[in-house]
């Protein structure tokens, strides 16, 4: 059993922001094939701000945990800083992730990526 932390124990046991936006204004999907875990994020904007975010994931628990830590690190952030999320933020704010799920992270942090930019795209404006 890889040794979790008590973040990614909370998030995946009681993930914040799962569900759809059906009026969203940015859709991102993305998948991992070397481990199978998939996830999509929408958002909401609102002058240039992520006022709402919620995502949908089929993965690990560490996926489930590390896309739910990564909606509160975007929610309430503008489109630029929450551009700047890192996988590391990502990790930073989960206490750690066990050996060899560190593209959990990476899964998050880039979907939220292109959920910006597809929302960007949708404007005309560049990512």
């Amino acid at each position: 059993m890889p040794d979790y932390s008590d973040q990614i124990i909370a998030h995946f046991e009681r993930p914040r922001n799962v569900g759809r936006i059906p009026d969203a204004d940015g859709l991102g999907e993305q998948s991992d094939p070397t481990c199978g875990d998939f996830l999509k994020v929408w958002i909401k904007v609102s002058n240039a701000c992520i006022v709402d975010i919620r995502f949908q994931c089929r993965g690990c628990p560490t996926a489930i945990a590390t896309a739910s830590i990564m909606t509160e690190l975007a929610r309430g952030q503008t489109l630029s800083q929450a551009q700047r999320i890192t996988p590391a933020d990502i990790c930073r704010a989960a206490g750690g992730l066990p050996p060899g799920k560190d593209h959990c992270s990476n899964l998050a942090a880039q979907t939220l990526q292109r959920a910006i930019a597809c929302y960007r795209d949708s404007r005309g404006e560049p990512s």
